[in-house]
């Protein structure tokens, strides 16, 4: 299985920012937690960060020419501001999974809209970083 890993906007800065909700350990770290996981799991995996939107789309696209088997996405803010990646997801037809670090429900009154949410086999939230990890085991068992 190959899998794209998709993470929004300011999820480069994990560590630094907000260690009260998003916990000490770098993107660095959750990426190298995440390689060895889909290793573990006999998946190829690959990771792209942007803080652009249009980015994240184009990433979404291409998972589609290059026939992934499915997506793993925190789109972070964009999760409650963006159609375009609700667009991207839906037109690409690869089962994707939502994941967050926090639980947005639990979280400011904006946060509790997801618009990708409805193009997702999956939505986990609140699990911290192993949130990632259970969403691979979570495509891994769709394709099984």
């Amino acid at each position: 299985m190959r899998i794209l890993v998709l993470n929004g906007p300011n999820m480069n800065m994990l560590g630094i920012r907000q260690p009260e909700i998003y916990g000490t350990t770098t993107y660095r770290e959750l990426v190298d937690r995440i390689k060895r996981e889909a290793a573990d799991l006999d998946m190829e995996v690959s990771c792209i960060q942007s803080n652009h939107e249009g980015e994240l789309v184009d990433a979404i696209q291409q998972a589609y020419f290059d026939h992934l088997d499915g997506i793993v996405i925190n789109p972070a803010a964009y999760t409650h501001t963006s159609i375009a990646l609700l667009d991207a997801v839906k037109a690409v037809g690869i089962p994707t999974v939502e994941v967050h670090v926090s639980d947005p429900d639990t979280r400011e009154d904006y946060r509790h809209v997801s618009y990708i949410r409805e193009a997702c086999a999956a939505s986990i939230r609140g699990h911290g970083l192993d949130g990632y990890l259970e969403a691979l085991r979570f495509l891994k068992n769709l394709k099984q």
